[in-house]
């Protein structure tokens, strides 16, 4: 059976298709949420002519696709509100009674909703951070099918504050905002790290009480934003699971200006063996961003899963909308994001010693990358050993690209 560890490698592609849709512009999404409505499709699509693409989109085999969904959905992780919902407007055939016997029991089922009351769904799973549900339903919708994600985090240590000015001076940004954030000397991480496919990114890290990392991570100013966001899923997953990460020493790369950093030397009283000491600092904006997704394209299954449950309701001829909400809020003192996506099938219209210290300013002055992980909650600063949202840990929940700061 697929695990969420397995899962990890199918979601890091599932997002770059996601994120491939929206371009280089601001932005936030939830490919696992995306992920998820696909994935309750399987059951519906096992077996039949539309399996092998949802498959292939979903990048699992279907009944691994449908167990992975269900643990989720099952054992939620604690710092991550997590719903489904199966509505149908008239009593299932046969192979809808099959496919939703397939659901994970904690899947809401019942009559289609009124619009009032899916917004209403979506604002209560996503503790009001989005007020409306994604698709305008009408009377000819069949089936409605959503997922929703959120989450409302504080990290361990907050941010201090710094003048904008501290982004560089090649930054636009710097004269946009007045002040940003500056990473403490606690409870956040940062360091330069090599990624082939894009060179070396500068990373910073905040933890949060609940259980859930968020790292940043920026490339040069010429380097594509999907391939950013691609080194942000590897390297927030191998920080999150402590697998391979080839951090760079502050002592092999050049005194002076960087893509997105500085390194000075000075001689100092340091602790450090050998008489070398590395200081990372951080200092990035504060954002915002809301974001509506067409989930609607092959790469991402969506249409082969419509498909599949057109057969299933026996109206092969039926349309179909799907699409996803999305929000993110960074501030000083936590981070909130959520996410519904929605998939509806109808008949009408579509919806010290003496030595030396390096020290890396980093700056996330121009755009770059963010990957939400889950991860064990934090208590008194360690993070002790439970089971609860297993199938959670180090998986990525939201990812956004951040091209426009806020004011704080």
């Amino acid at each position: 059976m697929t695990t969420a560890v397995d899962l990890r490698a199918p979601l890091a592609r599932y997002a770059s298709l996601l994120h491939a849709g929206a371009g280089a512009g601001h932005h936030v999404a939830s490919p696992l949420g995306a992920w998820l409505l696909a994935a309750l499709c399987a059951p519906a699509a096992a077996g039949g002519p539309h399996a092998a693409s949802l498959s292939q989109a979903l990048g699992v085999d279907l009944d691994s696709a449908r167990s992975v969904a269900s643990s989720l959905l099952s054992d939620p992780h604690p710092a991550v509100l997590s719903a489904a919902a199966f509505w149908l407007a008239s009593s299932p055939t046969p192979a809808v009674e099959a496919w939703m016997a397939a659901l994970p029991p904690s899947i809401e089922t019942g009559p289609l909703p009124s619009q009032a009351s899916a917004d209403a769904w979506a604002d209560e799973h996503t503790s009001g951070l989005i007020k409306k549900f994604p698709l305008t339903l009408s009377p000819d919708v069949l089936l409605l099918l959503a997922t929703a994600l959120a989450t409302k985090v504080s990290w361990v240590v907050p941010f201090d504050l710094a003048p904008a000015s501290r982004l560089g001076a090649s930054s636009s940004w710097a004269g946009s905002v007045l002040q940003v954030l500056e990473m403490p000397a606690q409870g956040h991480d940062a360091f330069i790290a090599r990624v082939p496919s894009v060179g070396d990114v500068a990373v910073h890290t905040g933890y949060a009480v609940e259980g859930l990392r968020v790292t940043s991570v920026i490339g040069p100013p010429s380097a594509a934003a999907l391939d950013v966001m691609g080194a942000a899923y590897e390297l927030a997953v191998a920080s999150a699971t402590r697998g391979a990460i080839d951090r760079r020493s502050l002592f092999d790369l050049p005194v002076g200006e960087g893509p997105a950093w500085t390194i000075t030397e000075e001689s100092a009283q340091v602790t450090a063996p050998g008489g070398r000491e590395e200081v990372h600092r951080a200092v990035l904006p504060a954002w915002s961003a809301a974001s509506k997704h067409d989930l609607d394209r092959p790469e991402l299954g969506l249409p082969a899963a419509a498909a599949a449950a057109k057969d299933a309701l026996s109206a092969p001829d039926a349309r179909h909308d799907a699409v996803q909400s999305a929000m993110a809020r960074y501030s000083r003192v936590g981070f909130e994001a959520a996410a519904v996506s929605a998939m509806a099938v109808a008949v009408g219209f579509p919806i010290p010693q003496d030595g030396l210290r390096r020290t890396a300013e980093i700056r996330f002055g121009h755009p770059y990358a963010v990957v939400a992980v889950a991860d064990r909650p934090w208590e008194d600063g360690w993070q002790p050993n439970t089971s609860e949202g297993a199938a959670w840990l180090g998986l990525p929940v939201f990812s956004a690209w951040v091209a426009e700061p806020s004011s704080i």
